[in-house]
Parts: structure tokens; sequence; C-alpha cells
């Protein structure tokens, strides 16, 4: 099976959305509501929101596709970098302690489907995410990772990410705590 990293087209929509519906509840805390988790997918991973994500001037998508020998191709992890000022006071208080923090950029979204991890997708994933990054003029990457996602903060450390604040995100009912983990800028 060859593995492609390539930017997301339009036509990924609906399999983005699917993709999405199957890696998101991996990132969830243990306790957390099925219909919560459902309800977050519906509203925020759909075919709909991927469309307008892949529209949106201000976002890069990329995906990890395999060819397989059936040739239908697979899509196993997509990233989703957000190049707009965050909102949240407390990633803003973040950056703002970092050299460059200013000309941060989100790493939004990093997700493989769970029959790859541990097989490299998602760290060519990253590191081209993090090359293309890189060659925008040495920005300064940020994310938000749950507090209990152990494995994540794990991942993202060797990617050069450290923790550098917390945040909170709500899904559903529930008040999640994240940490903002940045990665400082590389040229």
């Amino acid at each position: 099976m060859e593995i492609v990293i390539r930017d997301a087209q339009p036509g990924d929509s609906a399999a983005l959305a699917v993709l999405a519906a199957a890696t998101f509840p991996l990132a969830c805390p243990p306790g957390s509501a099925e219909a919560d988790i459902d309800a977050f997918i519906a509203e925020h991973l759909n075919e709909r929101a991927f469309a307008g994500y892949l529209s949106d001037p201000a976002r890069k998508l990329f995906v990890a596709e395999a060819s397989v020998t059936s040739g239908m191709d697979r899509l196993l992890a997509y990233s989703m970098l957000v190049d707009a000022t965050p909102s949240d006071m407390a990633v803003a208080a973040a950056l703002a302690a970092m050299p460059a923090g200013a000309n941060a950029i989100e790493l939004s979204k990093c997700y493989a489907l769970p029959d790859v991890h541990g097989q490299g997708v998602s760290a060519r994933l990253m590191q081209h995410t993090l090359n293309w990054i890189s060659r925008q003029g040495g920005r300064t990457a940020w994310l938000g990772v749950n507090s209990e996602n152990l494995r994540a903060q794990a991942f993202y450390g060797k990617h050069g990410f450290s923790v550098a604040g917390t945040k909170t995100f709500q899904l559903g009912n529930r008040v999640e705590h994240d940490y903002v983990m940045v990665r400082p800028a590389k040229n």
C-alpha cells in the first residue's frame, strides 16, 4: 500500500466527513457523552462543514491517502490549519509569551484512523504539515489537546510542541480542559 500526503481537494469533503466521524471520538476524554460527541460531529464535521473548510482561504487541509490495489483510494488521516487570530483569551495569552506568537497558525486537526496508529502515517502527515508552515515564513504553530489525552500529547511533543498554557473546550454540556501546546517558529 502506497501512502501519499497531498492537499485536500473540494471533492474530498464527503470522505473527510467520514474520516472525521471515525477519528474525532478518539480525541475525546473518557466519560464524554456519546450524544455530545455525535452532536459535535453532526454540526462541525459533516460534509457541508468540510466543503466550507476547503473553500475558506484561512484554512489549509492535508490528507494522507492510501492507494490500494483495487484502485479505490482511502483517506487514512487529515490535518487542518487555521490562519486566524485566536478568539480564545487563554490561547492569545499563551501565544503572546512566545517569540513570533503574534504570527501563529493553529493546527486545528490532526487525526488518523485507529487501524494505522503506530505505522508512521500520522508522523508523515505531521511532518508535511509542519514543513508547509515553515515555508510560510517561519510561523509559530499552536494546538489544543485534551489534558487527559496523553498519547496525543506525546505525539505532539515528538514534533516540537510543548505546553504553554491551558484553555477550555465545550463538548455538549461538559467543559473539557485542554493544554495549549506551541511549536516555536522554524525556518
